[in-house]
């Protein structure tokens, strides 16, 4: 049987059929704005169009007041956001979170995903940057010839160290086929031994006119520079990817100079001072030693050598006759503890009651001590204090 369903019963399930799909849950949508109007409530309704087709639109006040700029008729963009059903007008819409300007909007996601991407595979990890030396002898210039951020360089470089060595490779920083002469540039330079710090530059513009250093193989040619590389690319407020990569990012074409080399009055200064504080340090060393040396002079051990060796030798006569003493004491201790022992085990001794008159007899046979008249046999060995007796017994009395 056919069901009846409500027109809201059949807006919720047609509600329910958009809200499920995935697709549809976050959307990327290019089109052209037309009837474009801002509520007094703040939020933005308007149509997106292209020549064959149109879907309604709303984006709250939570979410525009944070755009940069007021979309008007007419203006070609890039909107995120979900779509759903509007129950009550019965109509499907797309409810906006982000618009960014069509073009713009495409190299801005672009440079996202990319950023996204390497920054997984460890690309900007603070762990491979590489360290700038403090001095470089010679430095490599991958920029264009006929920007100002070449002229900004070398004017810097010039004014802050004169006399170092700049090896330019000239690459086109913009349009088609720019991102694979600066990856040859940063390759070339790398070729040569003693380059010391490379600086990959240009000078501002829009993100189109930088797009280059955003794309992904300049990228890696930085990271897989084995001379440390600086980026300079655009303004303060300009940032690419080769900023991210580098091992150093500097905001200008100009800082960047001011950052690879130090300025040669600074430090011929700095050499000054120090020069001064290490001939300092060691007059005064010096004269700590001298000091030192007068006070040893003057010390009894060289000026009354002879009083000293026989002040050692009293003491050590003294402490002679304390060990003397010492020793005579534990000695006269030792002794009469010996003494004492030796008495005593005298005393314990089986053997000394012998002299007195008594004898210990043995058996011959078993050699065992007879204590009882029952323990005796035939023959046995009497024991004397000045020898033995081999006697038969003849008989035995048993006392009574």
């Amino acid at each position: 049987m056919t069901p009846v369903l409500t027109v809201c019963e059949v807006s919720q399930i047609i509600k329910n059929l958009f809200d499920s799909n995935e697709v549809l849950k976050k959307v990327y949508i290019k089109g052209e704005i037309s009837n474009f109007k801002h509520h007094l409530s703040g939020h933005m309704y308007f149509t997106l169009k292209d020549d064959r087709a149109q879907i309604r639109c709303i984006m709250f006040k939570n979410y525009n007041m944070l755009l940069p700029f007021l979309p008007e008729n007419g203006m070609k963009v890039l909107v995120l956001g979900y779509i759903s059903v509007f129950i009550k007008a019965g109509q499907y819409q797309v409810y906006v979170e982000e618009i960014q300007p069509d073009g713009l909007g495409a190299l801005h996601l672009a440079f996202e995903k990319l950023k996204i991407k390497l920054e997984k595979e460890g690309l900007f990890g603070q762990e491979n940057k590489k360290e700038i030396p403090f001095l470089p002898k010679k430095i490599g210039l991958v920029t264009s010839l006929t920007g100002a951020a070449v002229r900004d360089i070398l004017t810097v470089i010039k004014r802050r160290f004169g006399n170092v060595n700049i090896i330019i490779t000239p690459v086109r920083v913009q349009g088609r086929g720019a991102a694979e002469e600066i990856c040859n540039g940063i390759s070339d330079l790398n070729r040569i031994k003693d380059i010391d710090v490379i600086i990959v530059s240009r000078g501002g513009g829009s993100i189109e006119e930088l797009w280059s250093f955003n794309e992904e193989k300049v990228a890696r040619a930085i990271f897989n520079s084995n001379i440390p590389v600086i980026s300079a690319v655009g303004h303060e407020t300009d940032y690419t990817i080769a900023d991210f990569v580098s091992d150093k990012r500097a905001p200008t074409p100009s800082a960047a100079a001011e950052m690879v080399i130090p300025e040669k009055t600074v430090l011929k200064k700095q050499l000054t001072n120090l020069g001064l504080r290490l001939v300092n340090a060691i007059k005064s060393y010096v004269d700590i030693r001298r000091q030192k040396l007068e006070y040893i002079k003057r010390s009894p051990t060289f000026t009354r050598p002879k009083s000293l060796i026989n002040n050692h030798r009293l003491i050590l006569d003294h402490m002679s006759k304390i060990l003397n003493k010492e020793m005579w004491s534990i000695l006269y201790d030792k002794k009469s503890c010996f003494q004492s022992v030796v008495a005593k085990l005298k005393a314990l001794n089986p053997t000394a009651i012998l002299h007195r008159g008594y004898s210990i007899c043995v058996n011959l046979r078993d050699n065992k001590v007879i204590k009882k008249l029952g323990d005796a046999n035939d023959k046995i060995r009497v024991i004397i204090c000045d020898g033995i007796l081999i006697c038969d017994v003849k008989e035995k009395i048993k006392k009574r």
